[in-house]
């Protein structure tokens, strides 16, 4: 693949993914959201959310220290390649399993339940399979390109690409001799970031991480959710004149 794809389509997705949040978030609050599906079902729901959504914790925190720390920093700090290489590979494996599994759990729940697979639509289906085939090559990459068929140290050349993005000089022709596999993966993730603001995935950035803080919970009766009007017509109706009063 030439190194042109690897220059202008990385520009294209970060376009679409800063100015479709923007769009959608001035034109599409009311959508921003998940579109929780547990008033249909719960019990698959309540195993699959949180293997999918903790192990894309591990998944993320990967990729910064793989993508975004360059190798020269970890070996400064006295931690060798060899070491590297099997944190990442076991620690990258069960996050990715976490994350496979309850996708799939969640995809099942989708399928078989006809009340969350009446209320999924199409954008989401493209949502899920582009999703699926992030987090299937990206764990390709992990177990096949480092356990299966050779070691491939991706912190020369992905990385050091991924990072000259953001600089004056980008360095694409770095992306052009990599294993398929890693194109593949980088394909798709750029795809998924160009869609993103489109989709239900946008909820990643209203998350309710303030409910971890707060001690307590308000509750309100519907004695409290009355209409303004009521309570501005009882501050503005003057008090009744006591009868002993009027006759004076």
């Amino acid at each position: 693949m030439s190194a042109t794809v690897w220059l202008t389509l990385p520009y294209v997705a970060f376009t679409s993914f800063v100015l479709g949040h923007l769009w959608r978030y001035r034109t599409d609050q009311f959508g921003w959201t998940t579109r929780s599906s547990q008033i249909y079902e719960s019990r698959l729901l309540r195993l699959g959310s949180p293997l999918f959504h903790f192990g894309m914790v591990g998944v993320v925190g990967g990729h910064v220290l793989g993508v975004l720390v360059p190798q020269s920093w970890t070996d400064a700090l006295g931690i060798s390649e060899r070491l590297y290489h099997l944190v990442a590979v076991s620690a990258g494996t069960a996050a990715g399993v976490a994350v496979i599994a309850g996708i799939s759990i969640l995809l099942y729940r989708r399928v078989t339940v006809r009340a969350v697979r009446q209320a999924t639509t199409r954008t989401d289906k493209f949502m899920y399979l582009l999703l699926t085939a992030a987090l299937v090559t990206g764990l390709l990459n992990t177990i096949g390109s480092n356990l299966i068929w050779g070691t491939y140290n991706y912190r020369q050349t992905v990385s050091p690409w991924f990072r000259s993005l953001f600089t004056p000089h980008p360095q694409p022709q770095l992306m052009v001799g990599v294993p398929w596999t890693f194109q593949l993966h980088g394909l798709v993730v750029l795809t998924l970031i160009a869609v993103w603001p489109y989709t239900r995935l946008v909820h990643m950035f209203s998350a309710p991480v303030g409910y971890l803080f707060r001690p307590y919970i308000v509750y309100r009766s519907k004695a409290h959710t009355a209409p303004d009007k009521h309570r501005y017509a009882r501050a503005w109706v003057p008090a009744a004149v006591p009868p002993e009063r009027s006759r004076r």
